[in-house]
């Protein structure tokens, strides 16, 4: 049995995660080693980040082997998923309490010398959570009041503790996130549209006291990431000066690039080279070459994540792999847009590649449940009984239906 276990392993996803952040190790030692270098709050050690990513890859890969193994069904289990809730719950309020600013943002907990950032780790627990509830709510899956709302409003509150932080770019992925999981559901296209309208009146109850808190929530540093995204060669020294140097980055590289190490930008033009802006720094040293390399593979991830969901008969597990995949992509289109100018500059990393000990830490605990959904789903489809009819077979039919018709 554990031979055919083994055998059910997806070691393409597996060497595609792996050779992410391996290639995303070395940038993020290229992009800040001047950084690091040149300044005393880093101890001018060019290895600073570097180090602190390298550990907080030890630590995701240690995870990632962990959620690898661990039966991915544990987390739907009554008792871990009230764990899960509550433990993201309790970070979240902690965050208010004892929580360290940076970046305007009131969104870490300080452990020693290092921060957590429990916002992150929220994507994964509205996944699970959503997965969950819905998964269990197959058979009456187009009762709205009954069946959509309550998990619904229970994301709404996650959102808002998130952004109260404030952390909008943060609390606008988990609604993204959580709005693929819901419409994934298996609902129908009735409820998709009660669904909407019900986001509507959301924003319009929100408005008045979004233009109360106007001076707050539109401080000038957020608006002048609007002002710089909507015209940035106008105040190349002000507002457009990061994107600016994106785009020098990006086009210094060419075809093959300048050669790794031997971008120009780091040297302090581009501001957070090594975060969400490094693919900036690819392009510049690796061209469009490097470029591709890492969209290819996530891009492989990605779609590889929404087959496993298709082929997986359980709602649960496809569910989760919608989810997860969902997350990844969305968090690369909004990088990838922030430092092309196709949208405004939101701050998030790009996934496996940027330097971040919780972003790695959560995406290789991702990682590992999808891998581990997979699993199942090719050992079930290579080795069960297929005589045998599952005891929620009636439950996964009409899930499959709805999911087909409505995706």
């Amino acid at each position: 049995m554990v031979k055919k276990i083994v055998k059910s392993y997806d070691y393409t996803l597996i060497v595609a995660v792996l050779l992410l952040c391996t290639f995303g190790l070395v940038m993020v030692y290229s992009s800040s080693m001047v950084l690091a270098a040149s300044s005393p709050k880093f101890g001018e050690n060019p290895t600073f980040f570097f180090d602190r990513q390298k550990m907080a890859l030890f630590v995701g890969v240690l995870g990632f082997l962990f959620t690898l193994i661990l039966p991915y069904k544990i987390y739907a289990n009554k008792r871990m998923l009230l764990l899960i809730v509550l433990g993201s719950v309790f970070m979240l309020l902690l965050v208010f309490v004892v929580g360290h600013t940076a970046n305007n943002a009131q969104s870490w907990i300080m452990v020693g010398a290092r921060g957590i950032q429990p916002s992150e780790f929220t994507k994964l627990s509205v996944i699970i959570y959503l997965a969950a509830v819905y998964s269990k709510k197959q058979a009456y899956i187009n009762q709205f009041d009954k069946a959509v709302m309550p998990p619904i409003i229970f994301t709404f509150f996650i959102c808002l503790a998130v952004a109260i932080q404030p952390d909008f770019g943060t609390a606008f992925i988990i609604g993204l996130i959580a709005l693929s999981v819901i419409v994934c559901s298996g609902m129908g296209i009735k409820s998709i549209g009660k669904l909407l309208l019900l986001v509507l009146i959301t924003v319009a109850v929100l408005s008045p006291i979004v233009l109360i808190k106007a001076d707050e929530i539109f401080s000038d540093e957020r608006m002048s990431r609007f002002t710089g995204f909507a015209d940035p060669f106008n105040n190349e020294a002000g507002d457009g000066y990061q994107l600016v140097n994106s785009y020098i980055a990006l086009g210094a590289g060419g075809w093959k690039g300048l050669g790794l190490g031997q971008s120009i930008q780091k040297f302090n033009y581009l501001p957070e080279a090594h975060t969400d802006f490094i693919m900036a720094i690819i392009a510049e040293e690796l061209g469009l070459f490097g470029v591709m390399f890492v969209l290819a593979l996530l891009a492989y991830i990605v779609l590889r994540g929404f087959l496993i969901a298709r082929k997986c008969t359980d709602p649960f597990g496809s569910l989760l792999a919608i989810g997860i995949s969902s997350m990844i992509a969305i968090q690369t289109f909004i990088n990838l847009g922030g430092l092309t100018g196709l949208i405004p500059i939101t701050g998030v990393t790009l996934p496996f590649i940027s330097y971040g000990g919780s972003s790695l830490l959560l995406l290789m605990l991702s990682m590992g449940i999808l891998i581990n959904v997979s699993m199942f789903t090719n050992y079930h489809s290579m080795y069960s009984n297929k005589e045998k009819k599952p005891q929620n077979q009636k439950v996964q039919q009409r899930f499959q239906k709805n999911y087909v018709s409505y995706r």
